[in-house]
């Protein structure tokens, strides 16, 4: 953060990802900061975006002009308009509790967990079996010093349908963050079974991840919704009070751009949308033939296993070559236990992790739609401005508002990208190295398995 007074940030036009710091990031006084310009390691993380995205966001601020009719049809006055791109004055806010706001520069600095306030796991799943119904339910444990808690510990049980729920207050409470995603919730009749030890135990893998990346933002972490779904007994009291209305952002929205086309994002959130796009479909292409390779790998399992005993049964009718047949069949059955073991981590650490980078895609894509609502409304006001008053010296108050909440927008939003980015780069980096090491000790055990029955081959040709 850098000292001096608050003031407007810079519009995001000629500046990067990287250079734009988050609305609260202002200081309001160099006493207070002790002249330390060093930057918060969460606003460094947007250089994954690429060369190509970088190149994009160094450009200038959009313009247009509206210009006004006079009677005759003549033109009577033209005004060049410019929409800056974001930025926020300090001191502007997203839609957040004063928690939220207080601890959003915490940022990424209790990476490691040292100075971390907040610990949720989710763990020992229980199946209820009920007259009209049968669900799973989930043990949620929170450990946390945090003043809001008024318990240093709470353990409550929840159903898929509460997670659910909880995403759904977060979306409606927090409109500018990105929320991460939910595992999927249907699954195939007949193909996977919702109540397999195998099926709930990577479900509950992912409800972990789920409340865990909520838990390690700065923001959502002190969202109300997250502090009832954590603590309360009773969570259907709470949901019987009915759907939230619409935040003031939507309903603005609805009101103000109805049937108003967006002329075209800034170049910055253009380049990410494409780069989503993208990544979306690498990602659904790697997906389908990880499976594919799987379900290969499953079937030649199975044939594993009745090939081996084929040589166990054959050993019984020969002398000489017994003791050899059935080292091979050991040797294949040595084979396929390794074989089990790599298809059952492919299917519970690589999969997962595939589907919610995919489902987190889509997640993101609907953020940047929310965002380009905010600056549609923000065109249609200023439009309106210009048309009704060329001369007006002043920007009108809501106009004002609009343009304040179009840019916290911007800055909530690349804010929550660089965190995806660095996520991202964690995550995969883990993934691919697992992967990795997984395949070596699967054909590590496969040489070993057949190095083991050459001394016994090798004796019995000496023994010749």
């Amino acid at each position: 953060m850098s000292g001096g007074p608050p003031k407007a940030l810079p519009s995001t036009g000629p500046h990067s990802l990287r250079d734009m710091p988050h609305p609260l990031a202002g200081s309001s006084s160099e006493e207070a900061v002790g002249g330390d310009s060093t930057p918060s390691p969460d606003l460094l993380m947007a250089r994954s975006f690429g060369d190509k995205a970088s190149a994009l966001f160094h450009q200038t601020p959009r313009a247009f002009r509206i210009c006004s009719a006079a009677s005759d049809g003549s033109t009577k006055a033209c005004q060049d308009l410019i929409l800056p791109n974001g930025g926020t004055p300090a001191g502007t806010s997203s839609p957040a509790s004063s928690s939220s706001l207080l601890n959003r520069l915490q940022l990424d600095d209790d990476i490691d967990g040292e100075t971390r306030d907040l610990f949720v796991t989710v763990d020992d799943p229980k199946k209820h079996v009920c007259t009209m119904e049968t669900y799973i339910t989930y043990r949620i444990t929170t450990k946390s010093t945090r003043v809001e808690f008024d318990l240093p510990e709470y353990s409550v049980r929840r159903r898929y349908q509460d997670f659910d729920w909880l995403r759904n207050k977060l979306e409606e409470s927090q409109p500018t963050h990105l929320i991460p995603p939910l595992p999927e919730k249907f699954v195939v009749k007949g193909v996977v079974d919702r109540f397999s030890e195998e099926f709930v135990e990577t479900r509950r893998k992912a409800l972990d991840k789920f409340l865990k990346r909520i838990t390690d933002h700065p923001v959502l972490s002190f969202n109300e919704h997250f502090h009832v779904f954590l603590t309360a007994k009773d969570l259907n009291a709470y949901k019987k009070q009915g759907m939230a209305l619409l935040t003031r952002v939507g309903e603005s929205v609805k009101h103000v751009t109805g049937g108003y086309k967006l002329r075209s994002r800034p170049l910055e959130f253009a380049a990410v949308g494409e780069y989503l796009d993208t990544f979306a479909l690498k990602l659904g292409t790697i997906d389908r033939i990880a499976q594919r390779i799987i379900k290969e790998e499953i079937e030649y399992l199975v044939e594993l296993r009745e090939y081996g005993p084929v040589y166990s049964t054959w050993s019984a009718l020969e002398g000489e070559l017994a003791e050899p047949l059935e080292g091979v069949s050991a040797c294949i059955g040595n084979c396929s236990a390794a074989l089990e073991e790599l298809t059952d981590d492919m299917t519970e650490d690589f999969l997962p992790v595939l589907r919610e980078y995919i489902l987190y895609s889509d997640s993101m894509k609907s953020v940047l739609k929310k965002r380009d609502q905010v600056q549609a409304e923000y065109e249609a006001k200023l439009e309106a401005v210009a048309v009704r008053k060329e001369e007006r010296p002043k920007v009108p108050a809501d106009v004002e508002k609009c343009q304040d909440r179009m840019e916290c927008f911007n800055a909530d939003l690349k804010a929550d990208m660089e965190r995806w980015q660095n996520n991202k780069r964690q995550d995969f980096r883990q993934l691919l190295m697992g992967m990795a090491d997984k395949n070596i000790h699967y054909y590590e055990k496969c040489l070993m398995a057949w190095e083991s029955i050459i001394p016994l081959l090798q004796e019995r040709q000496e023994a010749k």
